[in-house]
């Protein structure tokens, strides 16, 4: 098991240190990185974020180990908690640990809506409507400001075209340049086109999806995994060549990493109906880390059924022991955290999975997963180049 370290050695560190490079002031509410080695440092001209969705520190070290992003490895930091997209993507985005931003995960019960909603399309789970469009709701349901209102740079996202005019992604991007791209040479040269636009001091954040969408669908360790590590590594060496001499920090990170969880560790709610009728809503998180919402008068009944039934495959905790004992992060929590994460959390253990199913949805069987804290989905390589050096 291993929680994030808040501390000094998690991605929320590292956007402590980014902001105090790029002049964010009042200082992000958190420790700088704890090493000096794997500090972005404060003097480079330009600094560039390339966030690799999916690529876990034991995957650069097993598979990924002669590549060139593995010759560029400084350390590893951890991820936050959950160590999933939604929860780790969003601190990059803000700089906040999920503790304040309360970006608990895939599907999230929002009280303000009184709905469940995949919070990064901002669709509603199931067939249900929120009565008012996608573009009005982030403002009501985030309320934090994004890292670039933070500091004191010119900005820009460099994004997947899919994605690029999303209201999460516009909600976070703000005053930031946005230029999107369809392929992965498109990613690096759009990076290099923003470094090389002004002579001014300026931020770059990128962002790469390909990796965790095909470990999702084959599995972590699987051929195509591998070919598109391959793809992405060799682009990024061209990028460090065609970089080479200009007054620009490269640090590239992750999200989180992964695990394949076989069919026989992965449970289907309905076939514990006696616990599905304890459940006041759907359950909400990920497939690791499942919050639970309960009818009135049911928790002795729902915990005496998950420690006799499925004790051995999962830890029952407490909404509120989790955010007190710190798991979403340090400091003061935003009052809508609670409501967020539900009554009780089912944390997964070794490489099990919890599914349930609502009518109308498209049922699917992800082979790779990821958002508990085993230490291949927690820990993330850390990944740093001077280019004028």
């Amino acid at each position: 098991m291993i929680l994030p370290d808040y501390a000094g050695g998690s991605i929320v560190n590292l956007m402590r240190s980014l902001g105090d490079a790029c002049g964010a002031a009042p200082p992000l509410p958190y420790a700088p990185l704890r090493e000096e080695k794997v500090s972005p440092g404060d003097t480079a001209r330009h600094i560039v974020l390339l966030v690799l969705d999916g690529l876990g520190y034991r995957y650069l070290q097993t598979a990924g180990r002669g590549s060139t992003l593995h010759g560029h490895l400084q350390g590893h930091l951890t991820s936050v908690f959950p160590s999933t997209t939604a929860s780790a993507v969003t601190t990059f985005l803000s700089g906040l640990a999920p503790q304040q931003h309360a970006l608990t995960g895939w599907h999230m019960y929002f009280s303000e809506l009184d709905a469940i909603a995949a919070v990064l399309p901002l669709k509603p789970r199931g067939e249900s409507a929120f009565g008012a469009p996608p573009e009005a709701l982030p403002r009501r349901l985030f309320g934090y400001a994004p890292f670039v209102e933070r500091i004191l740079r010119r900005s820009v996202f460099v994004t997947p075209q899919a994605i690029a005019d999303s209201a999460f992604n516009r909600y976070h991007s703000r005053q930031a340049e946005v230029r999107s791209y369809r392929t992965l040479p498109e990613l690096f040269a759009q990076i290099a086109a923003a470094v090389r636009s002004s002579p001014q001091p300026g931020y770059v954040y990128g962002y790469y999806a390909e990796l965790d969408a095909l470990a999702h669908a084959h599995g972590i360790d699987s051929p195509q995994v591998a070919a598109q590590f391959a793809a992405l590594d060799e682009a990024f060496g061209a990028f460090l060549s065609a970089m080479a001499g200009s007054p620009t920090l490269i640090v590239a990170c992750a999200d989180h990493g992964f695990i394949d969880s076989p069919p026989e560790r992965q449970i289907d709610l309905a076939q514990h109906p006696e616990l599905a009728a304890l459940l006041a809503r759907p359950l909400c998180g990920e497939h690791r880390v499942a919050y639970c919402y309960l009818r009135p008068g049911a928790a002795p009944r729902f915990e005496d059924y998950v420690r006799v039934r499925l004790g051995g495959c999962l830890d029952l905790h407490t909404g509120s022991a989790l955010i007190e004992q710190g798991w979403f992060g340090p400091g003061p929590a935003d009052p809508r955290l609670a409501s967020r994460v539900g009554e009780f959390v089912l944390v997964m253990r070794e490489n099990w999975t919890l599914f349930d199913w609502l009518e109308g949805e498209k049922r699917h069987r992800q082979i790779g997963v990821h958002g508990g804290i085993s230490e291949e989905e927690m820990r993330v390589p850390l990944i740093a180049v001077r280019c004028d050096a």
